[in-house]
């Protein structure tokens, strides 16, 4: 299992390997696969098919809209670049705690009226590789390649959730959904990108 990121919050990778006519499906299932294990509403469970591989689903119209969303301009993005044989993009999902702003310094001088600070409390990041196969001989082996990898990918995150949950913060309050989340596209360099000012 691959975690980085020791100091902050917990940072799952895991790899997700499509051809373009699948790579929507794939993603949309590990994304719901994802927040079946840590959307804490109450929901009525749901399955989705995808390569033969029965995935959890998510059935709240919101959440589903935004996975659509993100998984499309994620799509786009990557179909827009024809450069080379093996297309790579990320997609990542963050879990946050709603915690009390801790007062100091100045008292009102530095009030900003809010009250609560969102803080992640897990990432789980999504490594996708498209090939696009050329002949039927690829064609094949992709397609298996695709099954076995979403597979692996369903039982780990299984695997994770199921072990690592020490981190999980209390639910503390009686929101429907307790924990805020965001679903961003290639975060590392949008977060390079912010941090040192180029856009």
């Amino acid at each position: 299992m691959e975690q980085r990121r020791p100091l902050g919050p917990p940072e799952f990778i895991l790899d997700v390997f499509a051809d373009p006519s699948c790579v929507k499906d794939i993603v949309r299932g590990i994304l719901h696969t994802i927040f079946f294990h840590r959307y804490f509403p109450s929901l009525r469970p749901s399955t989705i098919e995808v390569l033969d591989v029965t995935l959890p689903f998510v059935a709240d119209p919101q959440l589903e809209t935004l996975i659509d969303t993100r998984v499309g301009q994620l799509v786009r993005q990557l179909s827009s670049d024809n450069s080379s044989h093996e297309l790579r993009g990320q997609i990542a999902v963050q879990f946050f705690e709603k915690r009390r702003r801790k007062g100091g310094g100045l008292g009102w001088f530095t009030s900003t009226g809010k009250t609560e600070e969102e803080v992640c409390w897990e990432i789980w990041c999504l490594d996708v590789t498209i090939a696009t196969p050329r002949t039927e001989a690829e064609r094949a082996k992709v397609a298996k390649a695709m099954g076995s990898t979403l597979l692996k990918t369903a039982t780990k995150i299984v695997s994770i959730v199921n072990k690592d949950k020490e981190h999980i913060p209390p639910i503390t309050t009686s929101e429907t959904n307790p924990f805020p989340y965001q679903i961003e596209l290639n975060p590392r360099l949008e977060g390079w990108a912010k941090s040192i000012k180029i856009f």
